[in-house]
């Protein structure tokens, strides 16, 4: 069993900066990629950035220049740093891992999520 357990959202105004943690734990062989999602109200859930174990990143176009994702490896930790925020950012925000389980199965793991509020 994996758990993803998220921490450092909570209520900023706009143009304000949070930085997300997540850190996994439990019946871990590696790590493949560790991503945040986001999906507010109304919305699908949606990748914000993703960085895999090697280092290769992935941005949404609405974040690029504003958010800067990185990893721990040896702590199994992945954290987004998100500076100039929005209104339109808020939104739950979910960690995701996609790793290789001690049994050898490929498993994507979610935490439980964390609320961004960017408001005035």
């Amino acid at each position: 069993q994996v758990q993803l357990v998220e921490s450092g959202g909570g209520l900023v105004q706009p143009g304000g900066s949070l930085r997300l943690s997540c850190t996994a734990s439990g019946s871990i062989f590696n790590i493949w990629a560790m991503g945040w999602y986001r999906q507010a109200p109304g919305k699908q859930r949606e990748l914000v950035a993703a960085e895999t174990s090697g280092g290769s990143t992935n941005y949404a176009d609405f974040v690029k220049g504003r958010f800067t994702i990185s990893r721990d490896n040896a702590k199994n930790t992945v954290y987004l740093q998100m500076n100039s925020l929005k209104p339109e950012d808020t939104a739950v925000y979910y960690c995701k891992a996609d790793l290789k389980a001690i049994t050898m199965v490929p498993v994507s793991s979610w935490g439980q999520g964390t609320q961004v509020t960017v408001s005035s």
